[in-house]
């Protein structure tokens, strides 16, 4: 504050989380696979990344119980926006899920991927996957960069991105 104002540099780019919520909107564009089967990005931030997915009649096994497949692909796609989040696209080199309890058919399964560690080239990532109060599996998947980002740095510099455009989420501005 100055004689009572508030500074703004005008100049300063976007906040981590808006630019992570931006990539999520280039990225979800691209994505049939994870929207084909009705997730939906809950929160965007950077290195962080919240999906959900109700377990639907055609994921359920012989057993009656959600497809470990199904719960690996929603742990993926939560862990995918995660580690896109810093607008250098990454792929995944490395996954592995430990499957803890059952997912039912009617659950909504809650993704929750955190970064725990990014340097040069690589990334390693946490996902719990919820049903309710019940953790029903943690996954973690290695990143590894590749060519390209998701915004032009030009954008980038101009800020002319917004938050969610397409009706799949919302960005919850929290600090690491």
């Amino acid at each position: 504050m100055r004689n009572g104002r508030e500074i703004v540099n005008v100049n300063a780019g976007p906040s981590l989380d808006d630019l992570a919520q931006a990539c999520a909107d280039a990225m979800w564009k691209e994505d049939d696979a994870s929207s084909g089967l009705g997730m939906k990005i809950v929160e965007i931030g950077a290195g962080r990344a919240t999906l959900t997915m109700t377990v639907q009649p055609h994921m359920v096994n012989g057993q009656r119980i959600a497809h470990g497949g199904f719960i690996f692909t929603l742990a993926d796609s939560a862990f995918a926006f995660a580690c896109n989040s810093h607008n250098q696209k990454s792929v995944a080199a490395q996954g592995n899920i430990t499957f803890i309890k059952p997912g039912k058919l009617g659950d909504l399964l809650v993704a929750t991927a955190r970064e725990i560690s990014r340097s040069g080239r690589s990334g390693i990532y946490d996902v719990r996957v919820t049903a309710g109060d019940e953790v029903i599996a943690e996954f973690r998947g290695h990143s590894r960069s590749i060519p390209g980002t998701w915004l032009p740095e030009s954008d980038i510099k101009q800020k002319t991105f917004e938050g969610p455009q397409h009706g799949h989420g919302k960005s919850e501005s929290e600090g690491k």
